[in-house]
Parts: structure tokens; C-alpha cells; sequence
């Protein structure tokens, strides 16, 4: 038997749909958990500790972004990818700012689902061997995936930390929503960059006005000392 590369929780209330998500993910060496119910899949995360989550937003008992918010409110900090029948951008936008990493619109190939989540967990792993990085008050260590602001811990999601490292690992270089997006996510063609700015105001609300992250208008952002950051 090949060894599993970790075991990922799938939440969702449609049989089918949960059938067809564990049938891929174990074809690629994941083992899979399934829920079908909120309060029983916020239980599973906490005994079983899987290395990603599946997470429908629409479930019985307690939806997706209620599960999510708890577990990062217990500092649980596991990628989750949102899987949505609805593909209004309030919804995504509510779901990344609760601390989700990425999302996915019903009706969805498997494949994209499968390959979504190994690009969750190349990013949460990160280069082992990256130089820790200083900008003004933050000092960032990509190998032990740290924060400190003024030696304080600060504890960000897997994408907001990715975001960051690359910012910071390029600094004063410019970067359109599309390259971040292609940087943070592992693949280009993002239909919607505007998640992109939700991540960005999450980052600046974590950093205060330690924030190094600078807004080049008609272009991106870039990472800049911090006394001069806008």
C-alpha cells in the first residue's frame, strides 16, 4: 500500500457530490473522512486533524462559514477550500475573510478539486529552507511559517501568509492582482481578482500600521518599508 499523503475531510450534504470528491482525492493517495452534517464535521476536525478540508457552505446544522470561523477562532489554522452552489462574490468574499483559502463554484470538474487541494498543501509547506525576512517591524520565517510583529506573533491563514512571503521575498517590485494570484494560488486564469484586495485589507487589519503592503494605483501592490506603506 502507498503511504497516504494525509487525510483530508470532506463536508458535504449531498451524497453524490461527497461520493465522487472521496473517489478522487483517494485516487490520488489522500484518505478521506466524510460529514454530512455541520456539528458532526467541526467534531471530526477537531479528533482527526486533516491536513485540508472540503467544506460546503450550505450544510444542516451549522453551515460552512460558521465551521470555519469556530475552527480559526480555536486557532486552527487548516486550509480550507469552500465549495459554494452560489457564486455571488459576497459569498467568496465572506468565506476568505472567515479565514478560508480558496473556493470553488458548484458545478465543478473533480479534477480541479483534486489539483485545488494539493496547490492548499504545497502552499501551507512551503520552502523549507527560505531565509527569514525583516521589512520595517515584521520579521517573517518562511521555514517555520512565522509572523512576529515587533517580536509578537501574529497568526495569519495559509494564503495571507503566502501572500506576504512573496511580497516580502520581492521587496519595493510591483505585482498586478493577476501575478499575486498566480503566485498565492499556483495557477493562473482567476476569474475573480478582486479576492485578491480581500486579502490584502486582511493582511493590513492583522499588521495595524506595521504594515509594509503598498497599493500601486492602476497596477497591484508591492511590500515597501513600512514607514512608507499606503
Amino acid at each position: 500500500m502507498p503511504e497516504s499523503k494525509g487525510l483530508v475531510l470532506v463536508v458535504e450534504d449531498e451524497r453524490n457530490i461527497a461520493d465522487l470528491q472521496r473517489r478522487y482525492l483517494s485516487r490520488e493517495g489522500f484518505g478521506v473522512h466524510v460529514e454530512t452534517d455541520g456539528g458532526a464535521a467541526l467534531a471530526a476536525a477537531r479528533r482527526l486533524r486533516p491536513v485540508a478540508i472540503v467544506l460546503d457552505i450550505a450544510l444542516p446544522g451549522m453551515d460552512g462559514m460558521e465551521l470555519c470561523r469556530r475552527l480559526r477562532t480555536e486557532g486552527d489554522w487548516t486550509p480550507v477550500l469552500f465549495v459554494t452552489a452560489r457564486d455571488e462574490v459576497t459569498d467568496r468574499i465572506l468565506g476568505l475573510e472567515l479565514g478560508g483559502d480558496d473556493y470553488l463554484t458548484k458545478p465543478f470538474s473533480p479534477q480541479e478539486l483534486v489539483a485545488r487541494v494539493k496547490s492548499l498543501l504545497r502552499r501551507a509547506a512551503g520552502p523549507g529552507t527560505d531565509p527569514v525576512r525583516r521589512i520595517g517591524r515584521l520579521t517573517l520565517d518562511s521555514g517555520r511559517r512565522t509572523l512576529r510583529v515587533d517580536e509578537e506573533p501574529v497568526e495569519l491563514t495559509t494564503t495571507e501568509f503566502n501572500l506576504l512571503a512573496f511580497l516580502m521575498h520581492h521587496p519595493e517590485q510591483v505585482f498586478t492582482r493577476e501575478q499575486l494570484l498566480a503566485q498565492v494560488w499556483g495557477y493562473a486564469g482567476y476569474r475573480d481578482t478582486r479576492v485578491m484586495d480581500v486579502y490584502v485589507s486582511q493582511l493590513r487589519a492583522k499588521l495595524g500600521d506595521a504594515s509594509p503592503i503598498r497599493t500601486v494605483r492602476g497596477v497591484g501592490y508591492s511590500v515597501t518599508d513600512a514607514d512608507t506603506a499606503r
